[in-house]
């Protein structure tokens, strides 16, 4: 997939999970959602455009839930 089309979701998914009242909280649902639902091919993209690329067209909340969450967790 491209990583364009990942990026655009998982900015999908922090647009849902960004109103939530605790932001810390709010990041581990965001982590959680992707290990349930995303492809660990698919996560590992969005890791990788992370580490080479910096993240930057991710949301702040959801690039740091990637870095917290599942970057930490490898």
């Amino acid at each position: 997939m491209q990583t364009e089309r990942l990026v655009i979701m998982a900015n999908q998914i922090g647009d849902f999970y960004k109103s939530f009242p605790d932001e810390v909280q709010s990041k581990k649902e965001i982590a959680q959602h992707l290990e349930k639902f995303w492809a660990k091919s698919m996560r590992d993209q969005i890791v990788a455009y992370i580490q080479t690329d910096g993240g930057s067209d991710l949301y702040p909340i959801v690039k740091s839930a990637i870095q917290l969450h599942l970057i930490a967790a490898d």
